[in-house]
């Protein structure tokens, strides 16, 4: 007679293992056996147990990196192998819940028990199964919508340096988005912005339609590293399903720094900035996760931390090559009172020509034209050197200039549908034509 597996699972002699060292933020683990990703418990004296991940093996230990505090681990302590990597809850019942960056619920509501629980590590859809981006999102900011119009299934970045608007605009689009769920991911952010981006950006008919997932700044690297993925884990599901996701993760670079923690702990090299090659390999994997799959769409939005407002920093510039587009903001626009501060030449949507008609194509580019001209000019009208006249494109563009500022700018609480955006973009360049 064959016995099932949970006989023999139960059956199997229980190994325990110990904790040889700690040294930084790793712990060695020696006379287990387990993979890389998967979860050992450590039992601390008198304390509940503490669950950490493997992130290398060696011929004799394990490193392992805690999820959780390492107060109270010391060397001697008993480890015991789960066998599993990190399952994390997924489906319907965690729309208008909020998470920890394992996927824990934080917001007081009731437990998730009896919610179905898959592994946090999938594979990208297959390249020649995913559908094409092709119909456009619309996430009523009227710079976006027109001048850098997304698709449904497109993966897009928001570059700036720190204090530029990035999470404002981030919340424009969580409120503004004609999504029919939002998966929004906070890794490394200040604690007390949580509650403000809760009830304030996104208030309670967004955060209805909405999963969110926490890892503040003193959150240990593995808990803000894993946000990331549990995030993207939970938008797959919906997608899955066929549904229309907008994923919005704020920030990319703050997740990277994460990996860059585990990866010099556990023994990597620092290669470019100090970032370990596993950095590298690792934005992919996390973005590629993204997009259009079979059936449904995960609509990726990134906020990406350039350092120094060094839009070539090795972050930016790795995450600029995999995305379908980025957005650019800039610090000279922020500190204008410009909002949001959208550097509209400098921001390309890879998609634009297959999610727009061609009069709407030809009225953005003839806007981008005009700007284009102005820029140009920018130094001779400041200086009083411009003769009216010499240049068609600038003259237009000056005479216009009152009534583009207006179209850029939009507050925050305010929302433009496409349809209103389109129109409005139409009209400004048809006057004094």
């Amino acid at each position: 007679m064959r016995l099932p597996a949970a006989a023999l699972a139960a059956a199997r002699p229980r190994v325990t293992g110990e904790v040889t060292s700690i040294v930084g933020l790793t712990v060695s683990v020696a006379g287990v056996e387990a993979a890389v990703g998967d979860l050992v418990e450590i039992a601390r004296d008198g304390d509940a147990c503490v669950s950490a991940e493997v992130v290398a093996v060696g011929p004799r230990e394990l490193q392992c990196m805690p999820i959780g505090s390492t107060h109270g681990i010391r060397a001697g302590l008993p480890v015991l192998p789960t066998g599993a990597p990190l399952l994390v809850p997924v489906g319907e019942a965690l729309r208008g819940r909020v998470l920890d960056g394992l996927g824990r619920p934080i917001d007081g509501g009731p437990p998730l028990d009896g919610v179905p629980r898959v592994r946090v590590d999938a594979t990208a859809p297959n390249p020649l199964r995913r559908q094409r981006v092709d119909a456009p999102l619309s996430v009523g900011v009227r710079a976006l919508d027109t001048l850098v119009p997304l698709g449904r299934g497109q993966r897009i970045g928001i570059f700036a340096g720190s204090g530029v608007g990035k999470s404002s605009l981030l919340s424009m689009i969580a409120r503004g988005s004609e999504a029919s769920i939002n998966v929004v991911c906070l890794v490394g952010e200040r604690g007390r912005e949580v509650r403000e981006f809760l009830e304030n950006d996104l208030g309670p008919e967004g955060l209805a339609r909405s999963v969110v997932v926490v890892a503040t700044s003193d959150e240990p690297p593995m808990v803000r590293l894993r946000a990331a993925f549990v995030a993207t884990r939970i938008a797959e599901h919906f997608r899955d399903e066929g549904r229309d996701v907008v994923l919005m993760m704020d920030s990319l670079t703050r997740t990277a720094m994460a990996q860059r923690e585990v990866g010099l702990s556990a023994g990597e090299p620092p290669a470019t900035r100090g970032y370990p090659p596993s950095v590298f390999a690792l934005l992919p994997r996390l973005l590629e996760r993204a997009g259009p799959g079979e059936r449904g769409s995960i609509t990726g939005i990134y906020t990406v931390l350039v350092e120094g407002d060094d839009h070539n920093e090795p972050i930016g510039d790795t995450a600029r090559s995999i995305l379908d587009g980025h957005v650019t903001l800039t610090r000279a626009l922020a500190t204008a009172g410009h909002f949001p501060s959208i550097d509209v030449l400098e921001s390309v949507s890879r998609v634009a020509g297959a999610v727009t008609t061609p009069d709407q194509k030809a009225a953005a580019t003839e806007l981008r034209r005009l700007l284009a001209a102005h820029r140009d000019a920018k130094e001779l009208i400041e200086i009083g050197a411009y003769v009216p006249g010499s240049n068609p494109a600038v003259d237009r563009a000056r005479e216009l200039g009152p009534a583009v500022d207006g179209f850029l700018r939009q507050g925050l609480g305010e929302s433009t549908g496409a349809a209103e955006a389109w129109d409005a973009l139409h009209a400004l360049v048809a006057g004094g034509a």
